[in-house]
């Protein structure tokens, strides 16, 4: 009889063909062997099945789809993999060496939890450091975490280990979303299962070489993820929390807005979260808009 599938890591990639050999490098070097390496190519053609044959042979799973988007991805591999536990990374980014063993020992020491994360070290397309994402500044303690990630719900998918019971239970990840669709992963996971930290940067994570987030359209589908999650909160999570939560998403998204030039769509939501809040923080970073969305109005007539 075969040995029992622990723990299989999942893959996306699309024409990142360099970029994936370092981060299926990574999962080899872990020093707790990953059991299963899934890589769902989705519709390159920059070469990356024949690169990946060549490299790797049977060490990992390749399966390709027609490009269908980084959640379709996602959601291909862990419907094939085997494994008791799912490990994201996605092909930008890297594992280090002793990420499976510390967050796997964590949960097994924690049957009733479905999901833990760890820190992550974030760099530029170059390799150098930018900062590290610590996950105990948001995530105060660990358990029902909603109430706190509702006002931040940043994911970095490349610092989750989790339960495939949790995917049975909430289902992946939501392929209509191009962006934002982490952050509604990890709210819906967060609304059923208790989710955990490993106080360590596990995680080498690549930033702003992509341009998905920089997409105006980023702002529309961080609000609407954002709406549905306060909306299907209510009576788990304070009213009075929940329409701060929102009101900070609506600000923060505003500032984007403007950033664009989206000038009345940003007005109309600061005026929304203005309504929705009487905290005063909230306020005045809605009152730094507008000195920031004047200097932003200026400068868009200026000639060059």
């Amino acid at each position: 009889m075969a040995p029992a599938i622990e723990v299989s890591a999942i893959i996306p990639t699309y024409n990142r063909r360099e970029l994936v050999t370092r981060a299926i490098d990574s999962v080899l070097s872990q020093t707790w062997g990953v059991d299963e390496i899934v890589v769902v190519d989705d519709g390159s053609t920059d070469g990356t099945e024949a690169h990946l044959r060549e490299r790797y042979g049977d060490r990992i799973r390749y399966v390709w789809q027609a490009n269908a988007g980084v959640s379709a991805a996602r959601n291909h591999g862990m419907s094939i993999a085997q494994g008791r536990y799912f490990a994201l990374l996605d092909s930008d980014d890297e594992w280090l060496p002793e990420k499976t063993a510390r967050q796997l020992e964590w949960m097994e020491a924690r049957p009733d939890f479905g999901m833990v994360l760890c820190d992550v070290e974030r760099v530029d397309g170059d390799h150098r450091p930018i900062d590290v994402l610590r996950r105990r500044d948001t995530i105060v303690e660990d358990g029902w975490i909603l109430h706190w990630i509702i006002h931040n719900p940043s994911l970095v998918p490349a610092s989750a280990l989790l339960r495939r019971e949790v995917i049975d239970d909430v289902g992946g990840f939501d392929p209509s979303l191009r962006t934002a669709e982490d952050i509604d992963f990890h709210l819906r996971v967060a609304q059923r299962w208790k989710i955990g930290v490993v106080e360590a940067p596990l995680v080498r994570a690549m930033r702003g070489h992509d341009g998905l987030s920089a997409e105006s359209t980023t702002y529309d589908d961080y609000v609407g993820v954002m709406e549905r999650a306060v909306e299907s909160a209510e009576g788990v999570v304070d009213k009075a929390e929940l329409n701060r939560a929102l009101a900070e998403t609506y600000a923060r998204n505003a500032r984007g807005m403007l950033l664009t030039n989206r000038w009345r769509d940003a007005w109309k939501l600061a005026y929304r979260a203005w309504r929705l809040t009487p905290d005063r923080a909230t306020h005045g970073t809605l009152l730094r808009l507008v000195p920031f969305g004047l200097r932003r109005a200026v400068r868009s007539l200026l000639p060059g």
